[in-house]
């Protein structure tokens, strides 16, 4: 029970990494407000946190409007009094995302919008709630690529993770002394549905594969359980840190054969 008594916000939670750390934040004693652009999926989430005895309400919330949110921060004090973690983890990785040299204004701004403004409108609005409860901690999730380059281009996601890694870190350091945390999970590739369907191409998938040193992607529920500790107090000195959590891709120059 290491989030008892404690209420988390986590967007993106209708599926994947958000989805898996909603349950397991639940299944630590924690309260939920599960937040997806998607209110039948966040609700689906719902169901199987009340399913296994945990306590939890669904937002519909699309990130990236400042209006929503506020309401998802609204919604989870008016349901709970308080609000003591907030995860930015709703992100897109669309499929037109590419090159910089072929990749339309329009995918760029869609994707910043989600990514990076996302992350910040949720920080503008949760921040403020954070404070009322005596502080707490905040978990943005950027991405392992955004600490290196690849000649697969994705420069949108690329641009936005990156944005989000500075962001949490100036932040970090701002309301330290409020006893707010701030911390940047960093996943490496994560077997989720959006992954499988990107990656459908075995050639495409292999070039990837090739690069992680355990021969296989994440789970979502390995990232969630470093979303947990983040959350906890056992990271209570824990703050500005870019949490790397990618099987030692960033640390692998070749792997093994």
């Amino acid at each position: 029970m290491r989030l008892s008594n404690k209420v988390a916000l986590i967007t993106g939670a209708g599926s994947g990494i958000g989805r898996e750390s909603a349950i397991l934040f639940a299944k630590e004693g924690a309260q939920v407000a599960v937040c997806d652009v998607n209110l039948a999926t966040a609700t689906e989430t719902v169901s199987l946190i009340e399913a296994a005895g945990g306590e939890a309400i669904a937002i519909q919330a699309d990130v990236s409007k400042a209006a929503d949110a506020k309401a998802m921060i609204e919604a989870a004090e008016a349901a709970y009094g308080k609000l003591n973690v907030l995860f930015n983890n709703a992100g897109i990785f669309h499929a037109a995302d590419g090159s910089v040299l072929e990749t339309e204004e329009d995918i760029w701004d869609l994707t910043i919008d989600i990514n990076l403004k996302g992350v910040f409108l949720g920080c503008k609005y949760g921040i403020p709630a954070l404070l009322r409860a005596g502080g707490g901690s905040i978990i943005n999730t950027a991405s392992f690529v955004a600490l290196m380059g690849a000649a697969t281009a994705q420069i949108a996601y690329t641009a936005s993770k990156g944005g989000v890694l500075s962001m949490t870190r100036e932040i970090s350091v701002e309301f330290a002394r409020q006893n707010i945390r701030a911390n940047a999970l960093c996943p490496g590739p994560v077997e989720t549905p959006l992954l499988q369907e990107l990656l459908a191409d075995p050639a495409r998938r292999q070039r990837r594969l090739v690069h992680i040193p355990p021969g296989r992607f994440a789970k979502a529920v390995e990232m969630a359980q470093a979303a947990l500790f983040l959350a906890s107090d056992e990271s209570s000195f824990v703050n500005g840190a870019t949490f790397t959590v990618d099987g030692g891709i960033t640390a692998a120059y070749v792997t093994p054969e």
